[in-house]
């Protein structure tokens, strides 16, 4: 029988988080989308905090354009409250979504946005 889409995010989710964690000097860039949003958030797993985080929800965050060129605002806005935090380079963490349309259009804000990966 074939997985659930939920069934095989979870199984490919489990497998990256296996391989990758972020520490102080470079955290785990974790991205979560949503139908509507999508959250970006920097985790230091040595630690278990949330460094920095931005939305498509955030109040300093103004809608404009579909949800590819939201994204990519996105991106730059988690690459803007990076740098103010001194963090140049991250690990990226699709969270089991493929590296494609609104994954890929945070990670090309966030090296827009001077974030290295």
């Amino acid at each position: 029988m074939a997985f659930s889409k939920e069934a095989r995010r979870k199984k490919i989710k489990t497998r990256i988080r296996g391989k990758i964690s972020g520490t102080a000097e470079r955290p785990r860039l974790a991205v979560y989308r949503s139908n509507r949003d999508i959250y970006v958030q920097l985790i230091d797993d040595a630690a278990g905090t949330t460094l920095a985080a931005a939305s498509s929800r955030d109040k300093d965050f103004t809608r404009s354009g579909n949800k590819i060129e939201q994204s990519k605002s996105v991106g730059t806005l988690i690459a803007t409250k990076a740098a103010a935090k001194g963090i140049s380079s991250v690990v990226f963490d699709r969270g089991g979504f493929l590296y494609h349309g609104r994954i890929q259009a945070v990670a090309e804000g966030a090296r827009e946005g001077g974030l290295k990966f």
